[in-house]
């Protein structure tokens, strides 16, 4: 399996906005990280930005769960790329 690197952005108002859809985008997540698929993510401390770390075995799987994430669907992350990452260390 591959790594990759998202990187995204919060909508403004993002602590207000998400509430409607934390505890949905927080179960989600825990499922990708019971799967093995999900290592990392959260926001930056200024809450502007997202970043995670996921394992899978192609970058359109990582782009359908970003993509059926409520946060996604909802309009609180607001952009997002996806990088395959080489992990050194």
């Amino acid at each position: 399996m591959a790594k990759y690197v998202l990187w995204g952005r919060y909508c403004e108002n993002v602590l207000e906005k998400r509430q409607p859809y934390r505890e949905a985008h927080l179960q989600g997540l825990k499922q990708q990280q019971a799967q093995g698929i999900l290592v990392s993510l959260g926001p930056t401390v200024d809450n502007t930005h997202v970043f995670g770390i996921y394992e899978a075995a192609d970058e359109a799987t990582v782009r359908q769960l970003v993509e059926a994430d409520p946060y996604w669907q909802h309009g609180i992350w607001t952009d997002y790329q996806v990088y395959k990452w080489n992990q050194v260390f």
